[in-house]
């Protein structure tokens, strides 16, 4: 799994076309769950919309298992997919987008629905904050203490590390998350840098 980027932020984007009102709501949502979550808060936060569209990628952007879509009421294809067109086209992961329509009394057409749901989701992913997405991998180990600094020393110079974390007994028990696709050569380089003394192994997950 390579890495990616995903919201950093949750925003709202606010348009208007032939008289209706479109409102994007963007959120980071690393699970389904978490889609199905901000799809009802948005739900309960307008009510009295006629239109609540959504779409989402609530996972990697290479995992069709997380793709889904709603058009709530609108023609069959005309909100939904075509705002999962646009995020999936966008290549983010981890994102759910809503979209709450007001009716303004003139009729846009299943053309004109499609260009707008799409249109305005595109539009409101402009403005979008990014961060990228490291896919972690989290190596266990022990060591004496005299061996503390170098190997801090080593992972902050030469690797991708997301978290370290230390308990203190006898020795020091290390649980260490780096970017996954480095963990075999961190394993190697910690090996060689204490002679053998360190051999990290890989926490399944």
């Amino acid at each position: 799994m390579s890495e990616y980027a995903i919201p950093s932020e949750t925003i709202r984007y606010h348009e208007e076309i032939k008289k209706s009102t479109f409102i994007v709501h963007i959120a980071h949502t690393p699970t389904l769950e978490d889609a199905k979550s901000f799809i009802k808060q948005i739900n309960a936060e307008y009510p009295d919309a006629r239109h609540n569209c959504w779409a989402h990628v609530a996972g990697a952007p290479t995992g069709s298992h997380v793709l889904g879509f709603s058009d709530d009421g609108e023609p069959n294809g005309t909100a939904g997919k075509p705002m999962l067109n646009v995020l999936v086209g966008s290549g983010l992961g981890e994102i759910t987008a809503v979209t709450t329509r007001y009716f303004g009394g003139i009729k846009l057409g299943t053309g004109g629905l499609v260009r707008a749901y799409g249109g305005t989701l595109n539009n409101a992913l402009q403005q979008l904050p990014t961060a990228r997405k490291i896919p972690a991998g989290t190596l266990l180990g022990s060591s004496d203490y005299a061996l503390q600094g170098v190997i801090e020393q080593l992972l902050k110079s030469q690797f991708t590390v997301l978290n370290i974390e230390k308990q203190f007994a006898a020795h020091i028990d290390w649980t260490i998350t780096v970017d996954r696709r480095e963990v075999e050569q961190v394993i190697a380089a910690i090996y060689e840098l204490t002679n053998g003394a360190v051999l990290l192994a890989k926490q399944q997950p």
